[in-house]
């Protein structure tokens, strides 16, 4: 009855993805399906409680020699005493596992059988990040549909996006230029780009109300990239008239000398709006002071935790972490971006609800909602 059951288990291990399961003196070896590298081979060891460490070793069917694979402290290994190597696809492999005393003398020594890897098409221990991809693909094109058809879907009033307009305006009132600085990286950077987005709207405004603008850059990809957005905004706006490629200019390289050059400008033109979009360092404070000390409204964006603090403290209005990167759709308005932001809102929500679940389950010892999320 005992081997008809392991057989079946066997069976079905190999039908999802598992291949050549095998015990021998305490010891398993189990070929996981797992694109990570190269093919994994998970590895399990019944811990003896003498050993000071456990040394690894392999060879293939070719070698005539066990090769050491590495040395392992009884703290590196999982509770279950389980590790996982990569291994060639599709030559069979044996693994020895040795446990050492503290003088390197030989306690237990056990062997597996040879496992061999192969692709498969559909990896069993990954089915929970694969539901939880569908569950939030699910939810972000329900909404980007909802937000077509024209449904009204609620984003919560940022405050630093609706001083745009009003920074804006207040530049065109008071005869002033803006000043936009989208950061001192390249455009390999998430947050360059999205401050070179956030740039397209802001030119939109400076278009439309006739207002100078004034983009340095320290970066020359980047100098490209925001003389075209610019371009296409006064463009789309039937002001085509008004751009010119000093709008966007190139100052430096190097961090500080172009903090200086910012200042001077701010010195110099004293612009009523600045705009700071886009990754920053530690030239970011001397950045806002200046603009502080000319009295300009400002409004910060960025995704760096180090920089934000001193944004909040010197400028007007400061664009935090998500909100900056979700800013283009709040201004854009496009339906694609604001339903995918709603699935996103609904889908982050929906994983803090587990987590909260979990903590509670966990504390009061249930540990089987745990074992359901441990493949991710």
């Amino acid at each position: 009855m005992i081997k008809r059951t392991t057989f079946i288990w066997s069976a079905l291990l190999l039908l999802f993805g598992c291949q050549n399961l095998v015990a021998q003196s305490g010891f398993t070896a189990e070929a996981v399906a797992e694109e990570v590298e190269g093919r994994k081979v998970l590895l399990t060891l019944v811990l003896d409680g003498g050993a000071a460490s456990y040394l690894l070793e392999s060879k293939t069917a070719e070698e005539a020699t066990w090769k050491a694979e590495k040395s392992v402290l009884p703290l590196e290994l999982s509770k279950e005493g389980r590790m996982t190597v990569a291994v060639e696809n599709y030559i069979p492999i044996q693994f020895r596992w040795t446990a050492l005393d503290a003088e390197g003398n030989v306690i237990l020594q056990s062997e597996s059988e040879a496992v061999e890897t192969g692709a498969k098409w559909f990896n069993p221990y990954r089915t929970g990040i694969f539901i939880m991809l569908l569950f939030v693909s699910g939810l972000i094109l329900y909404y980007i549909e909802s937000a077509k058809k024209a449904k009204e879907i609620y984003l919560r009033p940022i405050a630093g996006l609706n001083a745009f307009e009003e920074a804006v305006g207040r530049a065109t009132e008071m005869g002033k230029s803006v000043l936009y600085v989208p950061g001192i990286m390249d455009l390999d950077q998430v947050e360059t780009i999205a401050g070179v987005i956030i740039l397209g709207h802001v030119s939109k405004m400076t278009a439309r109300y006739e207002t100078g603008l004034n983009v340095p850059v320290s970066r020359s990809l980047v100098m490209e990239a925001s003389r075209e957005i610019v371009r296409e905004s006064y463009l789309s706006e039937g002001r085509p008239d008004l751009f010119h490629q000093d709008m966007v200019h190139y100052l430096t390289d190097d961090q500080f000398a172009f903090a200086a050059g910012v200042d001077g400008i701010m010195l110099r033109e004293k612009p009523a709006a600045t705009f700071y979009q886009g990754r920053f360092f530690a030239e970011s404070l001397i950045l806002a002071e200046t603009g502080n000390s000319i009295g300009a409204i400002q409004i910060a964006g960025t995704g760096s935790p180090a920089q934000l603090p001193f944004f909040i403290t010197a400028c007007d209005y400061t664009l935090i972490g998500e909100e900056f990167f979700a800013a283009s759709a709040y201004l854009g308005k496009d339906p694609k971006l604001i339903g995918s932001i709603k699935g996103q809102d609904i889908a982050k929500a929906g994983i803090m609800i587990l987590i909260g679940l979990g903590v509670v389950l966990e504390t009061f010892g249930f540990s089987a909602f745990r074992e359901l999320f441990k493949a991710m």
